[in-house]
C-alpha cells in the first residue's frame, strides 16, 4: 500500500495527472513545502557577508601589523614574531617575484617540517602564485609526476633534498630550481616590506594532489576566496587566540586550516618534526611542555594521544577532528573527560576543505559512538540526493553534494573529471561538488555521515583511491589481474590489501617481494597494501562483476619483504615474537625485520606497547623505545633482564647515605619545629 501525505504534494499535483503515454514522464520532485523547505532554504540558510576583496595573506599582513611582537611560529628552540616572519616571507616573495611569479604560477614547495617550510608557504602567497606542496617522504617518481603534471614554474627546496631532486630533474624539465640554503643570504639583502602583485581573490592559492582512480594522483585547484570564507567561519567561532600544532602535512587540506586559522587571529604555531608526527608519546610531550591549547587530528591519531595520555592532563582547550568518521572508543571518552576540553568534529574534502562541523555536548556520558558531522558552516549548502538528483527525505541516505563558495576550481589540467564532478547547481546559481560520501539527515537538521559510494576510502586520515594502487600494480609484466580492498578482519585494525592473478600460473617466492618493492617505489608508505594475496582467478558475481565481498582473508604469513628469516632464539626474543604474531596477524615473524615494515601501524604500535607493558612491566617504561628500536632483535637487547640489572646496579652505585632536602621540605622542617617548640 503507498501512503501519500498531502503536505507533502505540490498544488498543481493533479492537474500533472495522466500524461500521454508516449510523452517522457518528467520526474516529479519528492520533497516539497514544508520538508523541501528545510532542505533548502531553513538548513541551509548560511549566507555571511566576508571580505570578498582579499587574499588570504592580506588577513595575515593585518595581523602582523597588529601583533608584531607576538611570536607567530615555534620549532624546538627556535622562534619567529609575527614581525619576523612577515618580513623574512617579503624577501623571499620580492625574490620569486624577480624570477618571474605570478597569479595562476604554480610553486611546488619540497621542504622538511621547519620554519623555512612556512616562510615559504607564505612567501609563494605573497609574491601572488600557488603552492603545490611535494612531501619529501613520496617516492621520487611519484614527485617526478606530480611536478611534470604541475607545470610547475619554480621549485623551493634546501640543499640536503637536491639530490633526490638531481634524479626527478630531467622528467619534469623546464622549472627554475632555488636551494633556500645556498640562496638565502642573498635573499636577506632584499626589501623586507609587503610585496605588491596583482592577485585576485579568484586566483589559485595552491594545488594539491590527491589519490586518482587512474593510477595517477589528480591535483585539485583551491582559489583564495573560499579559503578565505573558511577563516572567516572559524574567526566567528572561535577568535581567541591559541597555541596550534601544526601536525596534517602540508600535502594534507587540514595543513591550511591550522596555519591560517592561527596566524588570522593573532595564535602561536607550534612545528614537530617528521619524527614527532609519527610517535604518539613524543606529541604528547610537545603539546604539554609547549602548552598546546588547539589541535586538529584525524580519528587514529586522536585515539593514540588519548591512549597514550592514561590520564593524564594536557593544555588543551580545543580539538578538531577531521579527514576520518570520528569514533567514540573509550580511551576517546576518558581522554575529554578528565581534560574537559572541548571536541568538534569536522567534514570535508580536499575539492572543499571543510564545509560541516558539529561540536559535541560538554556530557561525554550523552555522546553518540559515530558523531553526526553536524551543518554547513558559512556560505555553504549541503544537498543529500538521489541518482535523479532530487532531494531525499529527512532520515533517508543519499548522496552528499556541496554547493556554496568554498569549493575548488576543478582538477588541474582534468576538465573531463572536473565536469564529472563539479555538476551544475539544480537549486540555484552556480555548482556543486559531488562528494561520493552516503549521508542523511537527521530530523534536528545535523547530518550523518554513513561511508563511501564509490571505491575511495580513507584510511588513518588519507584519502585513498584504491584504483590508483589497482591502475600501478597492473601495470607491472607480471601482474594479469589486480585488485585491492580495505579489510578489517580484526576490529579497529584497517589494512590495505591486494588481490593478483600472476601473468603465470607458477606464483614465485619472489614475486611477492617484486611487487612491494614496485609499489613502494612509486607510493607514499600509506597507500602500499601490507599484504599481497595471489589467486588462480577473482571471484566473480552471477552477472560477471568483480565480487569484492568474496575475496579471501589473507593468511597469517609472513610479508616476503626479506629473503632470509631469522627466528627468534632467546626467552625476550620469543616472548616479543608472540605479541607481534598476535597483533600483526602472522604466523612468523623474522627478527630482523622493522615493524612496520610488517604492517604495523603506529596505532597498532599502541597495542604491541600495552601488551609488552603486562610481560616487561618496569623495563619497558615509554613507547618511544618501541620507535627507537624497531626491530624485535634490538627491542629483545633494550629489554634483556642483562640491560635491567645493570640499569639496576648503575643506579645503586649512585646512592649515597644522605641528601640534601630540597626547599620545599626545609619549608616544612622549619613550620614543623616552630609548631612544637
Amino acid at each position: 500500500m503507498v501512503v501519500v501525505m498531502a503536505n507533502l504534494l505540490p498544488p498543481n499535483f493533479g492537474e500533472q495527472g495522466i500524461v500521454n503515454y508516449k510523452e517522457e514522464i518528467p520526474v516529479l520532485p519528492v520533497l516539497i513545502n514544508t520538508e523541501g523547505q528545510k532542505l533548502l532554504e531553513a538548513w541551509n540558510h548560511t549566507e555571511t557577508d566576508y571580505r570578498r576583496d582579499w587574499c588570504i595573506h592580506h588577513w595575515f599582513e593585518e595581523q602582523a601589523q597588529q601583533t608584531p611582537d607576538t611570536t607567530a611560529v615555534v620549532f624546538g628552540h627556535e622562534k619567529l614574531t609575527y614581525q619576523q616572519l612577515n618580513q623574512r616571507a617579503n624577501q623571499l616573495a620580492h625574490h620569486l617575484q624577480r624570477l618571474g611569479v605570478k597569479p595562476e604560477t604554480l610553486v611546488g614547495i619540497c621542504i622538511e617540517r621547519s620554519l623555512e617550510m612556512v616562510v615559504a608557504l607564505l612567501a609563494v602567497l605573497k609574491a601572488g602564485a600557488a603552492y603545490v606542496p611535494l612531501d619529501p617522504s613520496y617516492p621520487p617518481d611519484r614527485l617526478a609526476y606530480m611536478l611534470a603534471d604541475a607545470q610547475v614554474y619554480l621549485l623551493l627546496t634546501t640543499g640536503k633534498l637536491l639530490e633526490t631532486y638531481s634524479e626527478i630533474a630531467p622528467v619534469a624539465q623546464g622549472y627554475t630550481v632555488v636551494d633556500l640554503d645556498r640562496e638565502w643570504d642573498k635573499i636577506s639583502q632584499i626589501s623586507k616590506d609587503n610585496p605588491v602583485s596583482s592577485v585576485q581573490p579568484h586566483n589559485l592559492a595552491y594545488v594539491l594532489y590527491t589519490s586518482g582512480s587512474t593510477g595517477k594522483p589528480k591535483g585539485v585547484m583551491m582559489e583564495h576566496l573560499p579559503l578565505v570564507n573558511l577563516i572567516d567561519w572559524h574567526m566567528h567561532n572561535r577568535v581567541t587566540p591559541a597555541k596550534t600544532l601544526q601536525f596534517a602535512p602540508l600535502s594534507f587540506d587540514i595543513s591550511f586550516h591550522e596555519i591560517f586559522s592561527t596566524w588570522c587571529s593573532g595564535g602561536t604555531l607550534v612545528l614537530i618534526s617528521e619524527e614527532q608526527r609519527r610517535n604518539p608519546e613524543a606529541l604528547f610531550n610537545v603539546i604539554l611542555t609547549q602548552g598546546v591549547e588547539k589541535i586538529y587530528l584525524p580519528f587514529a591519531a586522536l585515539q593514540q594521544l588519548a591512549k597514550i595520555a592514561k590520564g593524564r592532563s594536557l593544555p588543551l582547550r580545543e580539538v578538531m577532528t577531521a579527514g576520518e568518521q570520528l569514533l567514540i572508543v573509550p580511551a576517546i571518552a576518558e581522554f575529554f573527560q578528565k581534560s574537559g576540553c572541548i571536541l568538534h568534529n569536522h567534514y570535508g574534502a580536499t575539492e572543499c576543505q571543510d564545509v560541516t562541523a558539529f561540536t559535541l555536548s560538554n556530557n561525554v556520558q550523552d555522546w553518540q559512538t559515530l558523531p553526526p558531522i553536524g551543518r554547513p558552516i558559512h556560505n555553504t549548502q549541503i544537498y543529500i540526493l538521489d541518482r535523479s538528483y532530487q532531494l531525499v527525505p529527512i532520515g533517508a541516505e543519499g548522496e552528499l553534494y556541496i554547493g556554496g563558495e568554498g569549493i575548488a576550481r576543478g582538477y588541474f589540467n582534468r576538465p573531463d573529471l572536473t565536469q564529472e564532478r563539479f555538476i551544475a547547481n539544480p537549486f540555484g546559481p552556480g555548482r556543486l561538488y559531488k562528494t561520493g560520501d552516503l549521508a542523511r539527515y537527521l530530523p534536528d537538521g545535523n547530518i550523518q555521515h554513513l561511508g563511501r559510494a564509490d571505491r575511495q576510502v580513507k584510511l588513518r586520515g588519507f584519502r585513498i583511491e584504491l584504483g590508483e594502487i589497482e591502475g600501478l600494480l597492473s601495470q607491472h609484466p607480471m601482474v594479469r589481474e589486480c585488485a585491492v580492498i580495505l579489510r578489517e578482519d580484526v576490529p579497529g585494525n584497517k589494512r590495505l590489501v591486494a588481490y593478483v592473478v600472476p601473468l603465470n600460473e607458477a606464483v614465485t617466492n619472489d614475486l611477492e617481494l617484486i611487487l612491494h618493492r614496485h609499489l613502494r617505489s612509486n607510493l607514499p608508505d600509506y597507500m602500499v597494501p601490507t599484504a599481497i594475496v595471489f589467486l588462480e582467478e577473482m571471484p566473480l558475481t552471477p552477472t560477471g562483476k568483480l565480487d569484492r565481498r568474496n575475496f579471501p582473508v589473507p593468511k597469517r604469513s609472513l610479508p616476503l619483504l626479506t629473503s632470509e628469516i631469522v627466528l627468534p632464539q632467546t626467552e625476550t626474543e620469543k616472548q616479543i615474537a608472540q605479541v607481534w604474531q598476535d597483533i600483526l596477524q602472522l604466523e612468523a615473524v623474522s627478527i630482523t625485520q622493522n615493524f612496520f615494515d610488517l604492517g604495523g601501524t603506529s596505532l597498532l604500535l599502541m597495542q604491541v606497547y600495552e601488551k609488552l607493558v603486562e610481560i616487561f612491566h618496569n623495563r619497558l617504561t615509554t613507547i618511544t623505545t618501541l620507535f627507537q628500536y624497531p626491530t624485535i632483535q634490538k627491542l629483545a637487547a633494550e629489554l634483556s633482564e642483562e640491560k635491567a640489572q645493570q640499569q639496576v646496579t648503575k643506579w645503586a652505585l649512585n646512592q649515597r647515605n644522605c641528601y640534601s632536602m630540597a626547599s620545599h621540605q626545609r619549608q616544612v622542617r622549619q613550620a614543623h619545629r616552630q609548631r612544637h617548640r
